[in-house]
């Protein structure tokens, strides 16, 4: 009995080894993030045959053609792609193999708000966060990425490193950015003969994280917003609307837009500024922004046709728009009465296809992350200091302004 009761111990104490050596070993930080000191070696190690990182302009001048090399008699663009001799939708593949392509730059956008659904929009890191005028050459750009809940994994102010070889990038809309060949025939989209063709799509998830490293920790305050009046936007973005090539390296900056209050409101199909409707308790449809595209709130619904809402911030003088998402977690919130003043904080967004394009009439847009971002400084002018955020129920009247 002994020799049974010593055996099963020393069984038991065997097993009990092998299962410890096989319990995998803690992630440190040194394992998940990079350095300045182990970059370069880790780089040189990875591309026998050299590397380069870009900035984001240089990349783009490098290897963003007007035509795109994917297209062909068999890979053509989608029929709204062609503005005169210019596409607004373009593809360029990247190689696979040769030296390594790298992009470095910083998150600046967050999907927890919905407003940036599978996209990321990074900055372009550089001497800024020593300059003595940041904003002097911003540079950002887009990332298509095939991933739900990106900020888990992608947080606003984490710095990247992307390899970019076996990518692409294109042009969406005239939108720069980092992405895949993707075909679309949805027969369900409106005007869908208009939109049969090749177009920038989503990086899978698991490519875009095997080609990217973290470079330290997050680190939000490192972000360079441009701030601006309406009036100084006048002058510098809006009235360079019609410049189609040179609009293409503006897209995506990031932008702070003071002493502005919505105007109750939207865009209409020419361009031009309607009144929203406003909400009643008594209301089947007029102000819901379940059935009413043109409710008094930041996004109501497009009845499934999926492009972004559009409503006016002005200073007085001048306008501009504030974009969402329908599907974001602050489209059915009520848009602040016109005596808020305060700031917008968001992304610049320049979208062009030739279905609606008028170089005279259109305009830029602002694109916020969340709700926080939308007159987070606001004043009243009859001194209750605070708007606060009031979202639409059904039966439950809109608030008086």
């Amino acid at each position: 009995m002994k020799t049974i009761k010593y055996l099963s111990f020393t069984i038991i104490g065997t097993l009990a080894l092998l299962f410890s050596a096989c319990e995998p070993k803690a992630l440190t930080k040194e394992d998940v993030l990079m350095d300045e000191t182990s970059l370069q070696a880790e780089l040189t190690k990875l591309n026998p045959d050299g590397y380069q990182i870009y900035n984001i302009n240089s990349f783009l001048d490098k290897y963003m053609t007007e035509d795109g090399n994917f297209k062909s008699d068999s890979s053509v663009y989608r029929t709204r792609s062609t503005y005169g001799t210019m596409q607004l939708f373009s593809i360029d593949t990247l190689p696979v193999n040769g030296p390594g392509i790298y992009l470095r730059g910083r998150v600046a956008t967050d999907d927890y708000g919905g407003n940036f659904y599978k996209s990321l929009v990074i900055q372009q890191v550089n001497d800024w966060e020593t300059a003595g005028n940041p904003t002097i050459d911003q540079q950002c750009l887009r990332i298509s990425l095939d991933l739900g809940s990106a900020n888990g994994m992608y947080p606003q102010g984490q710095e990247l490193l992307i390899r970019c070889n076996g990518l692409a990038v294109g042009r969406y809309a005239n939108q720069p950015q980092l992405c895949v060949p993707s075909y679309n025939n949805n027969i369900w989209a409106n005007h869908e003969s208009e939109k049969v063709g090749w177009a920038p799509g989503r990086i899978p998830s698991a490519k875009f994280r095997s080609n990217t490293r973290f470079l330290g920790e997050p680190d939000m305050s490192k972000l360079v917003y441009e701030t601006l009046t309406l009036a100084e936007m006048q002058t510098k973005y809006l009235a360079k609307y019609a410049d189609v090539e040179g609009a293409r390296k503006l897209d995506g900056r990031l932008v702070k837009l003071t002493n502005v209050h919505f105007n109750g409101k939207y865009a209409d199909t020419n361009n031009n500024a309607q009144n929203c409707n406003r909400y009643k308790a008594d209301s089947t449809e007029l102000g819901n922004p379940e059935l009413d595209e043109n409710a008094c709130t930041f996004g109501p619904t497009t009845k499934n046709v999926g492009y972004p809402q559009s409503r006016y911030v002005e200073d007085g003088a001048n306008k501009v728009l504030v974009s969402t998402s329908e599907y974001s977690r602050y489209a059915y919130y009520y848009l602040p009465a016109a005596k808020y003043v305060g700031s917008v904080t968001g992304i610049l967004s320049y979208y062009m296809d030739n279905g609606k394009y008028s170089p005279d009439g259109g305009e830029w847009a602002v694109s916020p992350c969340n709700l926080w971002d939308i007159l987070p400084e606001c004043q009243d002018a009859n001194a209750d200091p605070l708007w606060t955020p009031t979202e639409w129920k059904k039966g439950t009247p809109q608030p008086e302004d």
